[in-house]
């Protein structure tokens, strides 16, 4: 088996500089790094990662825990995730908390104790244990897409990535009211996730600025499955007075939804119109095709491996949470007429770009500091809840 030194012969260098090339820990010319990467895969040359993280103390991994893997909305999170990842010589160890708060915390002790230099994770409605773990043992952490306020002041310990869930809301109902509609129902998520209760502000905003009054028995809980949106949507249907349209707050309740509307033999736009929060890749292939908001999926998971890189090289930074902006996919569902072909099926999203809310880091005893003026291929390994 080849060393680093048959490297370092053969490149003719020194093994100080095979060193770096690998490690990144200092700049390398181009030539002399092409040099040694030839000689690498001349040589058939296999880094040690083990040997390599006992000396600097780094792993080069990064544990992802996300709930409902097999979810559209997280599988193209994963895909941000491995892409940034693998780009910057990372690899991932992936779990799936099951958005159980005691799964979450055990999963995310297993990723700890494998030794990952960081972690991105969905936290559960109720995070207080996994919040906890992670500040006791101080682990380099990105919260990604539900907000967690970990600090009595609102200001966030960990950095977080997510995308702006209320605004979008409110241009649904505000869409749907400007064509008309006065009962508009919401079909919310699971109570406590951070995501749930932006979209419900955003439902409620949406209602204020059209000059509608909330109604509470038009605002349900379908629990964010496909299931509870289907027993959620169908107890809508059941009033005496019930909506003439329809939000859903995520791309699994929009399924669940259409179920209860089939068996009611409901047809959209015609009977009822419905706009959705999450779109997915067949949206556009249904009939009537879905007004949606389409979430920045697979940004959201790069840019949360770069805010986690950007952690592990400075520890000590202020901690930040960054929003990225939704858009607008206005197509049929919502009663809206076919748009040509050609002519784009977005609408210009009125959401803001990319906002970081920097939160203060805190002196030793607890008060907060104030701000600064300025303020190679690896494999990917699924951990699903033992390690052997």
């Amino acid at each position: 088996m080849a060393t680093m030194a048959d490297v370092a012969r053969s490149a003719g260098v020194s093994v100080a500089t095979v060193s770096h090339v690998l490690n990144g820990t200092r700049p390398v010319l181009p030539h002399t790094r092409q040099a040694v990467l030839d000689a690498m895969d001349e040589l058939g040359y296999t880094p040690n990662t083990l040997a390599r993280s006992l000396v600097t103390s780094r792993t080069r991994s990064i544990g992802l825990a996300v709930s409902a893997i097999s979810n559209p909305y997280f599988t193209e999170i994963l895909q941000g995730v491995e892409a940034a990842a693998l780009e910057h010589g990372y690899s991932l160890l992936i779990a799936d908390p099951h958005d159980d708060p005691e799964h979450e915390r055990k999963v995310v002790q297993l990723l700890h104790e494998r030794r990952v230099d960081g972690m991105i994770i969905a936290a559960s409605a109720d995070p207080r244990e996994l919040i906890a773990y992670l500040g006791r043992h101080k682990v380099p952490t990105v919260l990604l897409d539900r907000v967690v306020d970990t600090t009595a002041d609102g200001s966030p310990h960990f950095d977080q990535v997510c995308a702006d869930s209320a605004e979008p809301v409110a241009r649904l109902v505000t869409h749907l009211a400007d064509l008309g509609h006065r009962r508009i129902a919401l079909v919310a998520g699971l109570p406590g996730l951070s995501t749930t209760g932006e979209r419900l502000a955003g439902y409620r905003d949406g209602l204020a600025s059209a000059g509608l009054a909330f109604d509470e028995h038009l605002l349900v809980h379908g629990d964010s499955e496909s299931a509870g949106a289907e027993q959620a949507t169908a107890a809508l249907l059941s009033l005496a007075s019930p909506p003439t349209a329809l939000v859903t707050a995520n791309n699994a309740m929009t399924i669940g939804a259409l179920r209860a509307l089939r068996d009611r033999g409901l047809s959209v736009p015609d009977d009822i119109a419905l706009c959705c929060f999450d779109d997915f890749a067949w949206a556009d292939l249904f009939s009537p095709r879905l007004t949606a908001i389409a979430q920045p999926s697979r940004e959201m998971g790069a840019h949360a491996v770069r805010v986690l890189l950007d952690r592990l090289a400075s520890p000590d930074r202020a901690a930040r949470t960054v929003r990225l902006p939704c858009t607008f996919m206005h197509r049929t569902s919502c009663g809206c007429p076919e748009q040509p072909r050609g002519a784009g099926t977005s609408a210009k999203p009125e959401i803001p770009e990319v906002r970081e809310i920097a939160a203060r880091p805190e002196k030793p005893d607890g008060t907060a500091e104030p701000l600064p003026s300025d303020s190679p291929e690896q494999p990917l390994t699924s951990v699903k809840g033992t390690v052997s």
